[in-house]
């Protein structure tokens, strides 16, 4: 009974996996062994190696050919039968690589005068520039109209009404941005309003001849609007003060001189 017993625990201690690739053996006690020898007659010998590996798949053979040099390198043609085609455009302006155009005077949208000062209509000096409305004949300073055989100072109201225009808003001028101390002819505008067609539909300039204004100055003269019309009526004004009486003179000494004898000089009375 007892190598019957021994044979069926060795048997009892391999572990099969029938579906992976390999087969595991458990350490068998050699006291084991020994029994496992003398009823060798009955249990077949098994290998003395734990694991045994399963063999794998063979790798498929690589396949290779040689490189045909004329597949790299395309043949040679005669140059006269090449032809030359114009490049596609570009799908957008990023895929220019190429550095930004420089600003040219016919793209400039401006340049801003902040804080202006009118010297006379038509006139504007800031940030350094000194500039003209172009497209008008501006009206002097010192300039007069005559209504009537009765001269005014139209010049001068013409700058008033400018000044009044401006308000000291920023006015924006096709200028060069860098600036100088040269008379510059320029178009002007206050947002959306041209500066040069402001001043002369309202008369306060003259249209200059061939310029873009002439219709509006010939609208402006038979209106009579501006220094085209009739002068300012200031019957409505109030009068110029009377020029106050002069203040009394005070002595240069408090002391004066009778016969002789310094006396006390008359002190002129406190003003009430």
């Amino acid at each position: 009974m007892v190598p019957v017993m021994a044979a069926m625990v060795v048997a009892g201690g391999r572990t099969l996996k029938g579906r992976e690739s390999v087969v595991t053996l458990d350490q068998v006690d050699p006291g084991a062994d020994a029994i496992s020898q003398e009823g060798a007659e009955t249990v077949p010998g098994e290998p003395a190696t734990s694991a045994i590996a399963a063999p794998q798949p063979p790798k498929p053979p690589s396949h290779s050919r040689a490189i045909d040099p004329e597949i790299v390198a395309p043949p040679e043609l005669p140059a006269e039968g090449l032809e030359r085609v114009e490049p596609r455009a570009p799908l957008s302006k990023m895929a220019l690589a190429v550095p930004p155009k420089p600003k040219m005077p016919d793209d400039w949208n401006g340049t801003k005068l902040f804080q202006p000062v009118t010297p006379a209509a038509g006139l504007i000096d800031a940030k350094g520039y000194s500039v003209a409305v172009s497209g008008i004949d501006i009206v002097r300073q010192d300039e007069t109209c005559s209504d009537d055989g009765k001269s005014w100072p139209c010049g001068v109201r013409a700058r008033t009404a400018f000044r009044a225009f401006l308000r000291g808003r920023a006015v924006v001028c096709t200028v060069p941005p860098e600036g100088g101390r040269d008379l510059i002819a320029a178009e002007c505008r206050i947002g959306k309003q041209d500066v040069g067609q402001w001043l002369v539909e309202n008369g306060w300039a003259r249209a200059a001849k061939g310029g873009p204004y002439v219709e509006a100055g010939d609208k402006a003269r038979t209106a009579k609007k501006g220094i085209f019309g009739s002068a300012p009526n200031l019957a409505g004004m109030p009068a110029m003060p009377a020029a106050p009486n002069p203040a009394p003179q005070a002595p240069s000494s408090i002391l004066e001189e009778v016969d002789g004898v310094l006396r006390p000089a008359d002190q002129p009375a406190p003003a009430q």
